[in-house]
């Protein structure tokens, strides 16, 4: 018996780890193969997308709109139980059509008389025998609408993948910082990995990531945020009990804002780096987070966006201007202050 999808898709992802070495993309067959389809992507760190094709061999529009390429790549369909097959099948077809390399089927457990000859591999944890329907062997087998496949989709393009991840946990850590940078920025920001060099002298772990991607509006404040809130559901998954802080730059500083006000006591801390906190205006008053803001002391039009914004605020907050610095801390020995700070007031927050 399986618990329900999502621990069927955890114990099916285990015998596919061995494809997770050709980048797969993984197809869900709407809609019960979707939390299986999830649980299989996220543990072989691979896109997520709804299989193209009904039983009846109808394409759907893109893929569920995803539009993920399918073409020269090894394509895992999967259905949370085959009984006849028959929309197995079609999807395999479709994913074949669609130009995939190789093409297999996979799911908790099959019918001895579902065949997939359109699959160059299937693979199924148990082959019962008699006539028993696919959700006698769920524990919990609810049904799945629209809405969960939609929701599910979105979590899976937003949660960052381990390949364009730093994920640094020093031993002993008890908080980890996510950061946040902002648009024309990425994980390889210098600024960013001089703050987190002096967090790991601190034994504080830390996660960088694209939060942005190149044909993104790096304004789009709440769509940041979410991908934020995703990215601290991921890391309490490789992060047992550390508490999450959040050190955010420009448009990445009012996304960090926007989402621990969305996580509440989830968020332990936040620090924004010549921030842009009046783009999470509307989200302002609900961050419970113990704030800081760091302004540079020649950044005049920022420095005063965010006097503004810490009225707003109704958490514990600090502002600290640092001296002689402009809005990128380039100035000899600014950054090192804003590190400094950063550091102090993590340590402060996020060590337990």
């Amino acid at each position: 018996m399986f618990v329900d999808r999502a621990d069927a898709g955890r114990r099916l992802a285990v015998r596919l780890l061995h494809l997770a070495s050709e980048k797969p993309v993984v197809l869900g067959l709407p809609e019960g193969g979707v939390p299986v389809a999830f649980e299989v992507a996220r543990e072989l760190d691979a896109p997520l997308d709804l299989a193209g094709a009904s039983a009846e061999g109808e394409g759907t529009t893109g893929h569920g709109g995803r539009g993920v390429a399918l073409a020269g790549r090894t394509v895992i369909v999967v259905s949370d139980g085959l009984a006849s097959g028959s929309t197995a099948r079609a999807a395999c077809a479709a994913a074949r059509a669609s130009g995939a390399a190789r093409v297999v089927m996979a799911a908790p457990l099959r019918a001895r008389e579902a065949v997939v000859p359109e699959a160059d591999e299937v693979v199924c944890l148990i082959e019962p025998e008699g006539p028993r329907a696919v959700g006698e062997w769920y524990e919990d087998f609810g049904q799945v609408t629209e809405a969960d496949v939609s929701a599910m989709l979105g979590r899976a393009a937003s949660a960052p993948r381990a390949r364009d991840v730093e994920l640094t946990a020093p031993q002993g850590a008890g908080g980890m910082v996510v950061f946040a940078h902002g648009g024309g920025s990425s994980r390889h920001s210098p600024r960013n990995r001089r703050v987190a060099a002096a967090l790991h002298e601190a034994r504080l772990g830390t996660l960088l990531f694209d939060l942005t991607r190149p044909e993104e509006d790096v304004f789009d404040v709440p769509l940041l945020a979410r991908r934020l809130s995703e990215t601290v559901r991921w890391v309490r998954e490789r992060t047992q009990g550390a508490r999450i802080g959040y050190y955010g730059a420009s448009t990445g500083a009012a996304a960090a804002l926007w989402s621990a006000a969305e996580l509440g006591d989830d968020i332990a801390a936040v620090v924004s780096r010549g921030g842009r906190p009046d783009l999470a205006g509307p989200r302002l008053a609900g961050v419970t987070a113990p704030t800081l803001l760091i302004v540079g002391e020649r950044d005049e039009p920022v420095l005063t966006l965010n006097r503004s914004a810490q009225e707003r605020l109704r958490c514990p907050n600090k502002l600290e201007t640092v001296r002689g610095a402009t809005h990128l801390f380039a100035e000899p020995g600014t950054l090192n202050t804003v590190a400094e700070l950063a550091r102090a007031w993590f340590v402060r927050h996020l060590n337990r």
